[in-house]
């Protein structure tokens, strides 16, 4: 029987630029708003992750703490 694998959707990704043009509350607006996440880039190059906290307490209750990685 072959097992069917979970699709994986693509994070969103924010340019540090947009940030530091006083574009980071509409982005961090944005991510909670639709329960999303997304990288940061600098250069093309993802430096951080953003995530919604409904998304973040999900987490913790699965068990899942990302803090530990």
């Amino acid at each position: 029987m072959t097992e069917k694998r979970k699709s994986i959707t693509p994070m969103r990704h924010f340019n540090m630029a947009d940030f530091l043009r006083g574009q980071a509350s509409r982005i961090l607006t944005s991510v909670s708003k639709t329960d999303d996440t997304g990288f940061v880039c600098k250069h093309g190059k993802p430096i951080v992750v953003v995530m919604s906290n409904e998304r973040y307490e999900r987490l913790l209750k699965a068990g899942i703490d990302i803090n530990e990685f």
